[in-house]
């Protein structure tokens, strides 16, 4: 099996991995350049001023600016989806205030073209967690035996602190404590576990199962049995006193490249230190990026700034070749994982700032696969114009998974939703009942612009009259102890066919 090389690897994956809502995000332009950052923006709590790296020769202030870009973009990524999401009411991201739920209910069709690479599997529901004053406490309704269902937990770290759902937990009701970094007591009566956040806010997305588009109405049902409540509400006790109000310094995924480092000495008032960042953390506090101090480029000379602007490109280069090590070919598909806990990064900002780059908040391989392709068996681009195309499954081989998978279409060059005569975007597993099986059992998709005919239409993937991009979603893949499993991500034991030229 060979490395995808870079430029196919993170064309194909850039929007598949992160939530189909993050438009801001995907439109978000986090690429260095080598002209100096227009960055004078402050924290929110300034106590101290900026230095001007004084004591550091121009190589070293390149090296840091290095380091500190792998380190912080996934921090300074995240931190501006909050604000988006749940600060600034102005802005056309904005959900909801924290600690409420903000439920999308809804289908995704080719008339959407803010989302790239939008999921129509699993519509979300998202929630802020401000954990300051007490613990939060995520109450889900039991779901119908079959449907799918997560709420993966993603902290200011952009670490995947842990799930809720069908993988697990389950599909019975249940609540569940999430907890901040300064909380220390017993596991809450009534609760069935407790999360552990390294930071004071956090994430959490929900995805539900949608069965069909007919189903809408009983995925709406369960959105609304998921409630956010503080500890105190959902004990019946007096709550305690409030955390004191924060004034967030602005932030939009648009600006995360002209304001970096404003950026990061921000979202760092609201990630405590530990062991395994300090030592870039003190580096970083010599240029005044860190709580309570101020960054502003301004102050920098002119060739401090160059060093600055040439240190974030380099890092930039060593993400963008980190995600291109980052999937394995098989078959033309590619296959990889970039996200996980604190522990599976262990300290390795590099695999971090590779995953928030390739998507941010992308699930655990053990929650989910992704498998995305542009080129058929034989690395030839896959185009919708020149050829037709099937994905035949042996009998026996589709898939292996515990909740369901699907095969979405997009137009290769936009990674938007195909439109289509039958206004169908994705085949899947909750389909297979009414699709058509070959005389040996397989299953044979067929891809391609034009109908293979009535009698195949069961069977048929609509592509566009040009450049194909496919995504080969695998919910809560069967494990690597199974005798088929697509884990480990590019080494399991199962691999997907390669779609075939048939014309």
């Amino acid at each position: 099996m060979k490395i995808f090389r870079h430029t196919t690897f993170k064309l194909a994956m850039a929007g598949v991995f992160a939530l189909s809502m993050l438009t801001a995000c995907n439109k978000a332009d986090t690429t260095a350049t080598t002209s100096a950052p227009a960055d004078t923006m402050a924290s929110s709590d300034t106590t101290t001023s900026a230095t001007k790296a004084d004591g550091l020769t121009i190589e070293q202030l390149k090296a840091l600016a290095e380091e500190g870009y792998i380190y912080g973009l996934p921090l300074v990524m995240n931190y501006a989806i909050m604000n988006e999401y749940a600060v600034d009411k102005n802005t056309s991201q904005y959900k909801a205030p924290f600690n409420h739920i903000k439920n999308e209910p809804r289908l995704f069709t080719y008339k959407d073209t803010a989302v790239l690479s939008p999921n129509s599997d699993t519509p979300y529901s998202l929630a802020w967690l401000d954990l300051r004053a007490e613990p939060v406490v995520i109450s889900v309704p039991e779901v119908d035996k079959g449907r799918y269902y997560s709420a993966q937990l993603i902290d200011g770290n952009v670490y995947n602190v842990g799930y809720i759902g069908s993988r697990a937990t389950g599909n019975k009701a249940g609540s569940y404590a999430v907890v901040g970094p300064d909380w220390h007591g017993e596991k809450p009566a009534g609760v069935g576990k407790v999360f552990h956040s390294t930071t004071p806010f956090m994430l959490v997305a929900f995805r539900t199962q949608l069965l069909n588009a007919k189903d809408m109405p009983n995925v709406e049902k369960i959105q609304a049995g998921y409630k956010i409540q503080t500890l105190s509400a959902f004990q019946g006790k007096p709550a305690p006193a409030a955390a004191p109000e924060i004034d967030f310094l602005p932030a939009t995924s648009a600006g995360v490249k002209d304001h970096f480092w404003g950026y990061l000495s921000a979202a760092l008032n609201y990630i405590p230190e530990s062991a395994k960042d300090k030592d870039i953390r003190a580096k970083l506090a010599k240029i005044g990026v860190g709580p309570g101090k101020t960054f502003d480029m301004n102050s920098f000379s002119p060739e401090q700034q160059q060093a600055m602007a040439e240190g974030m490109k380099a890092g930039d280069a060593k993400v963008n070749a980190f995600v291109a090590g980052g999937a394995t070919d098989v078959n033309g598909w590619q296959v990889g994982s970039l996200w996980g806990d604190g522990d599976f990064y262990d300290g390795d900002w590099l695999k971090r700032a590779a995953g928030a780059k390739a998507g941010i908040y992308g699930n655990d391989a053990s929650e989910a696969m992704y498998l995305l392709g542009r080129t058929d068996a034989k690395g030839q681009i896959l185009d919708g114009s020149k050829h037709n195309y099937t994905l035949t499954f042996p009998a026996g081989s589709l898939p292996p998974v515990n909740a369901f998978w699907s095969v979405t279409m997009y137009y290769g060059d936009s990674q938007l939703l195909v439109e289509n005569p039958i206004n169908r975007y994705l085949v899947n597993s909750p389909m297979l009942p009414d699709m058509k099986k070959n005389s040996d059992g397989s299953l044979t998709i067929y891809i391609q612009h034009e109908s293979p005919g009535k009698d195949k239409e069961s069977n048929w993937l609509p592509a566009p009259d040009g450049p194909i991009y496919l995504a080969l979603r695998m919910y809560w893949p069967k494990p690597a102890s199974d005798a088929s499993s697509v884990l480990p991500p590019g080494k399991g034991t199962w691999g997907p066919p390669g779609v075939v030229v048939t014309n």
